[in-house]
């Protein structure tokens, strides 16, 4: 089986993402918008593009409205991406009705672990440990009790739908509880369509490691190695890595096995990342959740393998097996070197580091390149931001094949400083000062390192002693420039053909210039190209010099026109052919 025509439910960088991958392997891609996002570059990289009523998120999120696209189209594969609908069990069983294959994992997945209370009580009967925590849907009554039997210890409110740091707070003492359950609904409810929360005790001096899953229609399931995602800002990601640096080869043999038996047991299929806080020093981890669907940090997974998990995804739903991919236990690759990934935000940041979205229309983007260096992004000059988004524009994946971590960690920060976005602020600043932080470099960091150090990290950032340096934008203003020269009263310009240096000017202000005389000479690719006079007249301004590099369309000289015989035909003679011309004869 393979499809001929797939509908990506998503938008930006990750429906560009699926789009190549399913462009590769021959399947027809169809992208949607909503109402305000018809200029994001996502909808020029699929064949077909179809609005959706509505805007913002809403639109992205209407199961009745993706599904009726997918079928006004043709399609007959559905990609949700991440986040909006990947995880929702109903679009799952909706598409299916339809008669259109769900990239992803079964619905009866998307339910279980979509409920992280339920996939909690799930790692529980198989033996997989998980922190403390309320079991269900928890009301504000049974958070108060629950963080009082804590001892003084914090606990973490959470979003039983979802992920990505969205529905999360710390709480430390009982004032804070009320207004972190408000936020956390509020957020839930908007981002997942839930606002149901829970609670569990908060794991101090934690790392944060995933488990890549891959399971097939057989029940055949393997694991591709680990990330690590331990430099979080807000429960929110913003440095991911693969393999973890951080690991004894015991304690990830552990965490492996745990995520292959959780996943066997849920005969899992498709692509799947099970989550665990480690505490390194005592070499223990606790399951935390399991993400059924395609992750934001899967690059860093795809350049220490040599893998493409969404064709990987595709083809699984398709029904190829792990066997037919290459992709058994056996067969999976060992990682390669280190591969880090940098989430770059459009936002601003205060001393304190509150965070503040930002936008505008962008004036200048222009990716890092060379080897090992990757860009997934939907910027482009000219763009104009939306509010109504996540505001991550791009990811910078670096990939050091060296078995030093540090090199991994240099080369990131070196392609980080040469990413250059101008129109909106962004959080390079800040990822530069991160990458530059001793601990950072030396891998002494938990998942509470950016909040404990974040006024530094700030100050760093906005000192500028790292800020990435760049050509001042001066084409535009050159042009602009060069074509505004005021025209004479009555004349018309003769205009360079092209972006092109001046070698000679073969005429003067008050000079007779007939129809086709040479008026210039330029050059331009080591080639000399002559401008001549498209109409005869008196020359009345020269605004070109000898030396000058000139825009396509810049003007040379100025001519009032008059009646004047062509070139060669005022004596009824012709031109001598051993005549010099002035500028060769200079």
């Amino acid at each position: 089986m393979t499809f001929a025509k797939l509908l990506i439910a998503n938008r930006g960088e990750i429906a560009i993402r699926i789009a190549r991958a399913a462009t590769d392997l021959g399947i027809r891609t169809v992208a949607v918008h909503s109402e305000d996002d018809a200029l994001s570059l996502h909808t020029r990289r699929a064949e077909e593009v179809l609005p959706l009523r509505g805007r913002g998120a809403a639109a992205y999120l209407d199961i009745a409205a993706v599904i009726a696209a997918a079928k006004a189209s043709g399609a007959d594969a559905v990609h949700p991406g991440y986040g909006f609908l990947s995880e929702n069990a109903e679009f799952a069983t909706a598409c299916a009705e339809a008669g259109l294959t769900f990239v992803g994992p079964r619905p009866e997945t998307l339910r279980l672990f979509g409920d992280k209370a339920s996939a909690r009580a799930f790692a529980t009967r198989n033996n997989v440990p998980v922190p403390p925590g309320t079991d269900g849907p928890t009301e504000l009554s049974d958070a108060r009790l629950f963080l009082a039997a804590q001892g003084g210890a914090p606990v973490m409110v959470k979003a039983i739908a979802g992920g990505g740091g969205r529905g999360m707070r710390i709480v430390a003492n009982p004032d804070e509880i009320e207004e972190a359950f408000a936020r956390c609904r509020s957020e839930a409810e908007a981002a997942f369509g839930s606002g149901d929360l829970y609670v569990e005790r908060l794991i101090g001096q934690a790392r944060h490691i995933e488990v890549q899953i891959i399971g097939d229609a057989t029940g055949a399931v393997s694991h591709l190695h680990e990330r690590e995602c331990t430099l979080q800002r807000r429960n929110q990601k913003i440095v991911e890595v693969a393999p973890s640096p951080s690991l004894s080869p015991g304690l990830r043999g552990r965490i492996a096995a745990a995520a292959l038996s959780l996943a066997r047991a849920a005969a899992y299929e498709n692509l799947g990342t099970f989550e665990f806080l480690v505490d390194s020093e005592r070499e223990s981890f606790f399951f935390m959740e399991a993400n059924p669907r395609l992750q934001v940090e899967h690059t860093v997974t795809e350049e220490v393998l040599g893998l493409d998990l969404v064709q990987a995804q595709i083809a699984v739903a398709a029904g190829r097996t792990l066997a037919d991919l290459g992709l058994a236990q056996e067969r999976v690759p060992s990682p390669r070197g280190y591969a880090v990934q940098l989430r770059i935000n459009l936002e601003t940041m205060d001393r304190t580091g509150a965070v503040m979205p930002a936008g505008g229309v962008l004036s200048a983007f222009e990716p890092p390149s060379g080897p090992g260096i990757r860009v997934d992004h939907f910027g482009y000059a000219g763009y104009r931001t939306s509010a109504a988004f996540d505001a991550m524009i791009a990811k910078v994946i670096v990939h050091s094949p060296t078995p030093d971590y540090a090199d991994a960690v240099r080369k990131a920060g070196r392609a980080l400083a040469e990413f250059r976005i101008e129109g909106a602020g962004t959080n390079i600043p800040f990822l530069l000062a991160l990458l530059d932080h001793p601990a950072v470099r030396a891998n002494t960091i938990d998942t509470r390192f950016v909040e404990a150090n974040i006024e530094a990290l700030v100050g760093t950032a906005q000192d500028g002693r790292r800020a990435p340096r760049f050509f001042p934008d001066a084409g535009g203003a050159a042009e602009s420039a060069s074509t505004a020269v005021a025209a004479p009263a009555g004349t018309v310009a003769a205009e360079s053909p092209m972006q092109a240096t001046v070698v000679a000017i073969g005429v003067s202000v008050g000079d007779l210039v007939r129809p086709g005389q040479q008026l210039a000479v330029l050059e331009a690719m080591k080639m000399e190209h002559l401008v001549t006079a498209v109409t005869g007249g008196i020359v009345r301004a020269v605004v070109a010099s000898k030396g000058e590099t000139l825009m396509a369309g810049a003007p040379i000289v100025f001519i009032e026109a008059a009646d004047v015989e062509p070139e060669g035909e005022a004596d009824g003679h012709d031109a001598d052919p051993d005549a010099i011309r002035p500028d060769l004869a200079e």
